[in-house]
């Protein structure tokens, strides 16, 4: 389904994007335009994604016991020592 929406574009905008349709990137400013979006909807869904797995993994810490910095090291050390 397609809507018709009126939008304001600047000068700049608008010669940008009939540059890339001159150029034969795209066949009208309105699919230069649904592309921005397109990009726009996929950073969007990438960076809600990015924030979600974060906060798990923060919420993850919180319910561990809270291991000191030095603790850590010494765990990490002694886990590369046995590596090698």
């Amino acid at each position: 389904m397609t809507v018709k929406t009126l939008i304001s574009l600047t000068d700049d905008q608008n010669a940008f994007a009939r540059a890339l349709v001159a150029r034969g990137r795209y066949p009208s400013v309105s699919a230069v335009l649904q592309h921005g979006l397109e990009v726009l909807r996929r950073d969007d869904e990438t960076h809600s994604a990015q924030v979600q797995a974060l906060q798990a993994l923060i919420d993850q810490r919180r319910s561990e016991p809270f291991v000191s910095l030095e603790e850590s090291a010494e765990e990490f050390l002694a886990a590369v020592d046995c590596e090698g």
